[in-house]
């Protein structure tokens, strides 16, 4: 096979390419089309064959049920190539809005939590704490982070806490009361607490909620703490929050 042919093979590839991931991703497609690109896109295993596969993770399907299948299907395809896919997620995860499935994906197929960590972080630091117009994907790169249990996950999550954005810090606390980290969480945590600055009840009571499960003392933030601790809970002699109607 001549030069010639290789390049008109390797346009034929791209063009065959380009037309599937157009398909994977119309959602005015009957399913089974759909479903025939996304093989076909599985088959050709190209960096960007796997990345046109994520591209249909941002697709939301009238039809629910056929759009989880979907999904499923990508998510186990993509599972299944294993470490070859992670360029492509790597390419998606930066490029994407929404990525909870590409996370999903990217926990089977790393060779570790530190590796997995490593991507998550890499992500993070192009969405630093601030204001973000959309903050869909900070949201749930937290929410990935409280399911990593290395300390590390823990210090990336707490700038989060004073992010412009209410709901993110609110993710942020929940990802550290998951992580159980002690001595990077509690007194960022405790400070928003007890900040005039913080309107939300419900942070509030999830921060409550969590120092209560887990034990920590409120030590250093007394004060604070008492002037904005939700009618439910109160403080003990020692400094732990305790719920009012536990017995």
């Amino acid at each position: 096979m001549g030069l010639f042919d290789l390049l008109s093979k390797d346009k034929r590839d791209e063009r065959a390419r380009s037309k599937n991931v157009a398909q994977a991703v119309n959602k005015y497609a009957q399913s089974v089309d759909r479903m025939k690109a996304l093989e076909a896109l599985a088959d050709d295993g190209s960096d960007d064959a796997l990345y046109g596969l994520l591209r249909r993770f941002g697709l939301m399907y009238d039809k629910s049920i056929e759009d989880e299948q979907e999904k499923e299907w990508v998510f186990e395809t993509l599972v299944s190539k294993g470490r070859s896919a992670l360029p492509a997620v790597k390419r998606y995860l930066f490029s994407a809005d929404s990525i909870s499935w590409p996370l999903r994906v990217l926990d089977k197929i790393a060779e570790n939590e530190d590796e997995e960590l490593r991507y998550v972080q890499e992500v993070l630091e192009r969405h630093e704490p601030g204001y973000e117009r959309d903050p869909t994907k900070k949201k749930q790169l937290l929410d990935h982070l409280g399911s990593l249990k290395q300390a590390r996950a823990a210090e990336l999550a707490a700038p989060y806490l004073k992010d412009m954005d209410q709901e993110v810090r609110y993710a942020a606390a929940e990802a550290l009361l998951r992580l159980k980290n002690e001595a990077v969480a509690r007194e960022p945590l405790l400070e928003l607490f007890a900040s005039d600055a913080e309107e939300s009840l419900r942070l509030r009571l999830k921060i409550a909620e969590g120092f209560v499960e887990l034990g920590w003392l409120v030590q250093g933030f007394r004060p604070g703490v008492e002037k904005k601790l939700p009618d439910t809970f109160a403080l003990d002699r020692e400094g732990h929050i305790k719920r009012k109607n536990a017995t």
